[in-house]
């Protein structure tokens, strides 16, 4: 009778959603090209793409890439119901009840990210100097101690 107890006392006190579902994620990011450092808003960082952080599923932020020769380049990454974690919360009914809800709702067990995985594409950076011409040659332009010298006829 103990053990029955112990057991319903634990699925009342913990959100399915919680459970099957954990209350972090894993995000990985990616950058076009490879290779880019990246930071977020909430103070994770990596050296280069492609890279991995582990981020609560109620937290929601901005990744920025940079590269040298490329724009920064930043997307923000929000938070939806997932398809799981609405079905781990409707699992409260049977099991949970008011308290794994809230449970499920405080911990944002039924969320997920998006984009998931982030992609970002980096747009390189343009010389400042635009295209040479081609076509139409322009002599060269003399200083005023030089003299164009004609060739002899």
């Amino acid at each position: 009778m103990r053990m029955f107890l112990v057991a319903a006392t634990c699925c009342a006190l913990a959100g399915c959603a919680s459970i099957t579902r954990g209350t972090t994620e894993q995000i990985t990011v990616n950058t076009e090209p490879q290779g880019a450092a990246v930071r977020t808003s909430m103070n994770h960082a990596c050296p280069a793409t492609p890279c991995t952080f582990q981020v609560g599923r109620k937290d929601e932020f901005v990744v920025t890439a940079s590269k040298p020769g490329y724009r920064d380049a930043s997307v923000p990454v929000k938070t939806k119901v997932a398809g799981r974690g609405a079905a781990g919360f409707a699992g409260n009914l049977l099991v949970g009840g008011v308290i794994g809800m809230g449970v499920d709702a405080a911990t944002g067990a039924t969320l997920e990210h998006y984009p998931s995985p982030v992609v970002i594409a980096l747009e390189p950076i343009q010389s400042p100097v635009g295209p040479r011409r081609r076509g139409r040659e322009t002599a060269p332009k003399l200083s005023l101690n030089e003299t164009a010298v004609k060739p002899a006829t």
